[in-house]
């Protein structure tokens, strides 16, 4: 029940830790709320936003606890529907182009207003305050206004989460995301392509979000926003990898795009979860963006992923994860309503995390993960300071064929960075700041593959997790650092003879392949592609990064 005369800020009752203060409030004001008509909930507690989103939004609680709720026609990111504004403060920063599109700040505004003008329509608004970024120094605070209880709980988990202190002293933030997702963008507004539109603007320090209710577009629109501020503000070093630490301390940071292992094996029972998925590395050490994780669910078992099977409990949410009517039980094979089945918990939820979740020393290991379909890269190799600037700027990965009737060769992605829908500066700014790390405090870097071996896609088969746990583990304990190591052509990598736990013909694919003349054309084959997606690098980096790529033979 909300108390007499203070309907803006129904919840809970009587806390004033909670409470948006006058000067607060005329925040909503200017900005176009109507505050005699919307109620507005700040950062309402888990029971409530599982009630609201139960009775409100058709969602159900599973049988571990987890609340299971639904994005609707969009289940995935629309990276190409995501603009940026072009305003004087940052046009001269940003990396205009296919990644980041240009959107004037006129349009900017219809997109605002028509956002507010529907969340006015609602009967509940929620409010989200947070943090991104465990270091203080470095952190921002950012405000989520949005219409359902499962986007409230989604930051929830995503975000920092302040204390009652740190929340009555809030203040104004500095990044606002106001999403309304439900509601279409106009596609006949100038410069839409369709009914969705995610834009960010930096001058205004705002994001908008139109016509996709996927959770994951808040995430990696603060990513983003770190992804400018933390190199052309602070002049630290974002990056996307998870990391953890050993117990002496030592730090590793693990690289790589969906489905290539990054959250799972930087889930290690045996060392602290620093985090999985976004990371400054600042002057002072390495810190999480996030105060959770969003983990793929397709395909999980207890067996393999504990850890992350048993934080889906009471707080997390599972979004598009089809479940059994009747028990309740979440059906972690079942892609009928996507592929990209996730879930978002917070990171206490990990009983091996490091809270707060900063570590005082620079990283002793960089693994850049990759899973080649095509099978021909060694499960794991080291890496020069050159061949590390290349592989962080190619970002390669494949995707498995399958998906779409005819398909029957891998797909090649190249993302930048390890993360090119979410990288704001030039691909060369963040690699030229990550290799005076390397450089300055002497880190190894590798490469390991998880995906095929013995053959490609449909002849071979994808490395056992096992071996490239025992792999990691081998970085991790430094004997990998001090291997023998035998030369491997064409990609002019240095693979290990001997890793304890791991066959010794699986380390060189040419010894794993049983058909010599097919390794040797597809091994051709992926140099080509990763040749022909690094020109449009080359003018940009040394002429010692550019030669660090393969030769065809």
């Amino acid at each position: 029940m909300t108390s007499p005369g203070n309907h803006h800020d129904e919840l809970p009752t009587n806390n004033p830790h909670y409470s948006l203060l006058g000067s607060e409030l005329k925040l909503f004001s200017d900005a176009g709320f109507d505050m005699d008509k919307i109620h507005l909930k700040r950062n309402a507690p888990v029971a409530q936003l599982y009630e609201d989103a139960v009775q409100k939004e058709g969602a159900v609680i599973s049988s571990t606890g987890a609340l299971i709720n639904f994005s609707g026609k969009k289940t995935g990111r629309s990276p190409k529907d995501k603009r940026i504004v072009f305003e004087e403060t940052s046009k001269d920063d940003v990396w205009w182009g296919p990644v980041n599109i240009k959107m004037d700040e006129h349009t900017f505004e219809i997109n605002r207003e028509r956002a507010i003008d529907y969340l006015n329509t609602r009967d509940d608004i929620y409010v989200f305050d947070g943090f991104a970024g465990w270091d203080p120094k470095y952190r921002i605070k950012v405000r989520v206004i949005c219409a359902r209880a499962y986007h409230a709980l989604f930051m929830h988990n995503m975000l920092i989460r302040p204390t009652l202190e740190e929340l009555e002293n809030f203040g104004e933030p500095d990044f606002i995301i106001y999403n309304a997702g439900q509601f279409p963008a106009n596609r006949f507004t100038a410069g839409m392509t369709s009914t969705t539109s995610v834009e960010i603007n930096f001058k205004r320090r705002e994001m908008v979000i139109l016509g996709t209710e996927y959770a994951g577009e808040m995430k990696k629109g603060v990513f983003s926003v770190m992804h400018y501020l933390q190199p052309v503000k602070f002049g630290q070093l974002s990056l996307h990898s998870s990391a953890n630490e050993g117990p002496n301390g030592d730090v590793t940071l693990f690289f790589g795009l969906s489905g290539t292992g990054k959250t799972t094996l930087s889930a290690d029972p045996t060392r602290h979860l620093i985090g999985d998925d976004e990371h400054v590395w600042s002057d002072t050490g390495v810190f999480n963006i996030e105060g959770g994780c969003y983990a793929k669910c397709l395909g999980l078992t207890q067996a393999q992923e504990p850890e992350i099977y048993n934080a889906i409990r009471f707080g997390s949410i599972l979004e598009n994860v089809a479940y059994d009517k009747v028990t309740r039980e979440a059906d972690y094979s079942d892609s009928s309503v996507t592929e990209n089945t996730r879930c978002a918990y917070p990171i206490e939820a990990i009983p091996n995390a490091k809270i707060p979740c900063i570590a005082d020393k620079p990283p002793s290991n960089i693994i850049f993960l990759t899973c080649d379909a095509y099978g021909v890269l060694p499960p794991v190799s080291k890496l020069t300071t050159e061949q590390a600037q290349y592989h962080f700027i190619a970002g390669y990965t494949s995707k498995t064929p399958g998906t779409e009737t005819g398909v029957t060769e891998p797909s090649p992605t190249f993302s930048t960075c390890y993360g090119q829908p979410f990288i704001v500066l030039h691909p060369r700014r963040y690699a030229q700041m990550l290799a005076q790390r390397m450089e300055k405090h002497k880190v190894d870097v590798y490469l390991v593959n998880t995906g095929w071996t013995g053959g490609k896609f449909g002849v071979g088969k994808r490395c056992p997790l096992k071996y490239t746990r025992k792999i990691v583990d081998a970085i991790h304990d430094g004997t990998l650092s001090k291997a023998e190591y035998e030369h491997f052509d064409v990609f002019n990598l240095s693979v290990p003879k001997h890793i304890d736990g791991v066959p010794d013909e699986l380390l060189n694919p040419s010894n794993a392949w049983a058909d010599k003349a097919a390794f040797k054309q597809e091994v051709n084959k992926l140099a080509g592609m990763f040749n022909a997606n690094f020109e449009k690098f080359a003018a940009d980096v040394s002429a010692e990064v550019a030669a660090a790529g393969p030769k065809a033979a």
